[in-house]
């Protein structure tokens, strides 16, 4: 998987400027649970797409060539893998986890690595594609360069995933409620779940 998004990380990053409103439309959801201060840590940062508008300070990813993006995008980059994070425990605010989770091998063990370095009733923050929404099974149809490896996990999946690491406190918000390259103007988020295809879920350390 490191290979795939180390080889064309330019194709990656270039998916962002192609589908302009749909990438802030996410943006606009993720900011509905983004804490307003405090030290951020985005897994799976890639090329700091959403790290940098979010003001993520900084991010872990494998891929070497997307760091290299990131960091002149001005985060502080360190190349790692989710499941083993090495970084100390209680230290960050908050995570962001956006599309990642379903790329890695053990999303369980990515979720329990966010606990441990996340300070106590520090927040988590999901961004993820909906597997049972009209976008997650058009790219699972689809499977792209980048989807066609992923494991897409739906709601409840996630949901459930969280409470069992120790999270509560959930909330949900909703976006992208047409296909990416159809979207010509940002779509304003919703709360819940159900319509939209990308959904962000927070959470809090208990």
């Amino acid at each position: 998987m490191k290979s795939i998004f180390n080889q064309y990380y330019e194709r990656y990053d270039a998916w962002y400027e192609r589908n302009k409103f749909a990438y802030l439309s996410e943006i606009e959801a993720i900011k509905k649970v983004l804490p307003k201060e405090g030290k951020g840590l985005e897994i799976g940062v890639g090329t700091g797409r959403f790290a940098h508008p979010l003001g993520i300070e900084y991010g872990i990813d494998p891929s070497i060539n997307m760091l290299k993006i990131a960091r002149k995008r001005g985060i502080k980059v360190v190349v790692s893998y989710g499941e083993h994070l090495a970084l100390r425990s209680s230290y960050f605010d908050y995570i962001a986890i956006i599309i990642t989770l379903c790329f890695v091998q053990n999303p369980q063990k990515v979720l329990e690595e966010s606990k441990r370095i996340l300070k106590k009733e520090g927040k988590i923050i999901i961004g993820m594609v909906d597997r049972d929404s009209f976008l997650g099974k058009f790219y699972q149809r689809k499977k792209s360069l980048f989807y066609k490896e992923a494991n897409f996990l739906d709601v409840k999946e996630v949901t459930n995933l969280i409470k069992k690491t120790g999270f509560n406190k959930l909330s949900y918000y909703q976006t992208i409620f047409n296909l990416p390259q159809e979207i010509n103007s940002i779509e304003k988020p919703q709360k819940g779940i159900g319509e939209g295809s990308f959904i962000v879920i927070s959470a809090q350390k208990r």
